[in-house]
């Protein structure tokens, strides 16, 4: 799925309304329609809809979207800064369909502070939408906050008030913090970053019936990874095959006291498909890997910490889970960068071996995969503000260095070196635990092994690494699963994938 730019949405809404039989306030209506459908289903049991309302667009969705609610059932109680204030054209036509229907009072923000809302309230927030491009202040930032304060279910219209869609304001703006936000057409850029997407709640996309013309033809740098995306991706594996048709991986991990490192990237090699597993790691986790892993054979690297990497051409190295940063092996490392061009998937320990000297960074093969969390990422390329410089300079440091980068986060992002960039939306806070960055690389090296692209591998990648550890959160729960059961979810995943590809057929 595309993600689009404010404008691009605006421009979006343009083409439609000039290319087919629509009206502005029809295509409004259009909106509230889907927003009233979602909330009537999925809020039976809350009754009664406050709706708070700017004087644009947004607001005017809002309005209609009271006035539906009302015909639907609902009790709906509507405020405004000004009832009689200046509104927006199509905001004007449904604040007229909202007066001439009896039962639904418009109020001012001012009587707020002294409204009940009670347990069955949910508060719809319809005051700002995309086109914001300050924080909010005045009556908007202080009914704002009043709001913040209640404990009821909130909902926000296409996007928080007082969020930015594009980017993130310098100082702590108020934001309305919402439970859920129901977003038209396409996901917004900012809910897809820690600093603002924790005010968006849950993303509901929901159809409005957008020109399709212009998302085909519409270019954009930023996409998030959605099912038909994977569909596109997957390959199911072929009757006719054999261990030599998906490739050869070796692992390459674990240091005294950190074997379950290695454990954990070799079983997520095996359970991901790859044809032949090898494990390069120290002799003191021998019988560790021999008795966890029977399926992968054992390579010694040393004694206790790997300071022989080797170098083969036919095998696709996952390289860094509980290496460990001593002496012996960076030199054994670095030697091996330095003969070996071909790709890898680097993580961990060999990217903090990379980071104690910049120069270390043209060792890496070009088209390779770096996994760094936001520490690992700072050692390597100097620190940012926030999430989206963070961003920015990853897509350069992709390009300069030719490699494909995955920044983990709540919504991991695969940089590619072209500058495209996928966001990842599967997965949970569930995977906020030692040894999940592991198993991504062992489903990396395990993909690259199979032939899918450095584009395609990653981002099937961590699309299965967030949707197995979605499985294990439903049977454990966030706080009880743990990689190993993430593992052991992987084959759901694959059914679902082989059953999506047969519909395909």
């Amino acid at each position: 799925m595309k993600v689009f730019t404010a404008e691009q949405i605006r421009y979006w809404d343009q083409f439609t309304i000039s290319n087919e039989p629509v009206s502005s306030v029809q295509l409004m209506e259009r909106a509230s329609e889907a927003l009233a459908g979602w909330i009537s289903e999925n809020c039976k049991n809350h009754k009664k809809m406050v709706i708070f309302c700017g004087n644009g667009n947004n607001g005017g969705d809002g309005l209609a979207l009271g006035r539906i609610l009302y015909m639907k059932g609902f009790d709906a109680d509507i405020f405004v800064q000004n009832p009689k204030g200046k509104f927006s054209d199509d905001a004007s036509v449904n604040l007229k369909r909202l007066r001439d229907l009896s039962g639904i009072s418009v109020r001012d923000f001012n009587e707020a502070g002294q409204y009940n809302f009670d347990n069955r309230t949910v508060i719809i927030d319809a005051l700002f939408g995309t086109g914001l491009s300050r924080p909010l202040e005045g009556a908007y930032k202080q009914v704002v906050d009043l709001l913040n304060q209640k404990s009821c279910i909130k909902i926000s219209v296409d996007i928080p008030s007082g969020l930015p869609a594009d980017e993130i304001f310098e100082k702590e703006p108020i934001i309305f913090k919402t439970d859920y936000t129901l977003s038209f057409q396409c996901w917004k850029k900012s809910f897809l970053h820690p600093e603002t997407g924790r005010y968006a709640g849950k993303v509901i996309i929901l159809d409005i019936g957008l020109h399709a013309q212009y998302l085909e033809s519409e270019t954009t740098e930023n996409f998030v990874i959605d099912e038909k995306l994977i569909s596109d991706i997957f390959k199911p594996r072929q009757d006719f095959s054999h261990k030599g048709t998906y490739g050869k991986v070796t692992i390459a991990a674990g240091s005294y006291g950190k074997i379950g490192a290695a454990v954990l990237a070799t079983r997520s090699a095996l359970k991901t498909g790859a044809g032949l597993t090898f494990t390069i790691a120290p002799e003191c986790g021998y019988e560790i890997l021999q008795i966890s892993c029977p399926e992968a054979m054992f390579i010694e690297g040393g004694s206790k910490m790997i300071t022989d990497f080797g170098s083969e051409d036919t095998t696709v190295y996952g390289i860094g889970p509980g290496l460990g940063t001593h002496e012996e092996t960076e030199k054994g490392l670095l030697e091996f960068l330095k003969k070996h061009h071909n790709p890898v998937v680097l993580d961990a320990d060999a990217l903090n071996i990379i980071s104690k000297n910049q120069t270390n960074l043209n060792l890496i093969p070009k088209y390779s995969v770096i996994t760094p969390h936001p520490k690992e990422f700072e050692r390597l390329f100097g620190s940012t503000e926030n999430s989206f410089a963070r961003l920015k300079l990853a897509r350069e440091k992709a390009k300069e260095f030719n490699i494909y980068m995955v920044l983990k986060d709540h919504h991991t992002q695969v940089v590619t070196p072209e500058g495209n960039i996928f966001y990842n939306i599967t997965g949970n806070s569930g995977l906020a635990k030692g040894g999940s960055g592991d198993i991504l690389t062992g489903i990396l090296a395990s993909l690259l092994a199979q032939g899918y692209s450095g584009e395609n591998a990653c981002i099937l990648g961590v699309w299965l690494h967030g949707r197995a550890a979605d499985l294990a959160a439903e049977k454990y729960s966030k706080e009880s699963m743990l990689p190993t059961d993430v593992i052991n979810t992987f084959g759901d995943v694959f059914e679902e994938l082989n059953k999506i590809a047969q519909v395909k057929l």
